[in-house]
């Protein structure tokens, strides 16, 4: 009886510890504050890269002149399924790194004249050559909040099917590759898939496909 009186004291110490520890993360967390901007300035406005340089004062009173960030549209990623249960990847030449990459379709939308899930599905479309019916909206999540303005739209779409040939931009040359459900998670853990978005994206859709 002593034991067992024991034992559930020591619990009642473990819970309350672990609820102290919340409390003081919360306590925490609720003393953070915004940086102050005190200047702003677009430094590079070019249709392909934009960059805003502030000024910005920091909580503990510290200026810093040159904080930079980079102004980007907002992207739109799709992750496709066939009635084989394969998903739709495209490979294609990432120039900043010098290395070919497999990935998502995705691409940039301006919200003032399409929709994210509209975007979505063209992409895919024009990327692959496949058609979404519809999508369902998974998540939307930021890549780069530190330095990058821009927030990724994902969508998950079933039954995808093939519907024509790829209708690409100038600058795009892109192959495209179905790899079966079961084996992408393999191909992550062996270094084929490496884009943090793609993988992000893949890891908050897979738990929804029946």
């Amino acid at each position: 009886m002593a034991r067992a009186e024991n034992s559930v004291k020591d619990f009642s110490l473990f819970l309350a510890s672990v609820l102290l520890f919340y409390i003081y993360q919360l306590a925490s967390m609720s003393n953070l504050k915004k940086w102050k901007i005190l200047q702003s300035e677009m430094v590079l406005n070019h249709r392909w890269c934009k960059v805003r340089q502030d000024k910005i004062e920091l909580p503990n009173g510290k200026v810093i002149n040159d904080y930079f960030v980079s102004i980007k549209p907002e992207i739109a990623i799709i992750l496709p399924i066939t009635s084989n249960r394969e998903i739709i990847f495209v490979r294609q030449y990432r120039h900043a790194v010098e290395d070919f990459f497999i990935e998502l379709p995705a691409g940039h939308f301006d919200p003032t004249q399409e929709s994210a899930e509209t975007a979505a599905i063209r992409e895919l479309q024009e990327e692959t050559g496949y058609l979404a019916q519809q999508a369902r909206k998974v998540a939307v999540f930021y890549d780069k909040p530190s330095k990058d303005t821009n927030r990724i739209h994902l969508f998950l779409a079933e039954n995808v099917i093939k519907v024509g040939e790829q209708n690409l931009d100038i600058t795009e040359e892109i192959e495209v590759i179905l790899i079966p459900i079961e084996s992408v998670l393999d191909k992550i853990t062996q270094g084929e898939i490496s884009v943090s978005g793609t993988i992000a994206a893949l890891f908050l859709s897979l738990q929804l496909i029946k």
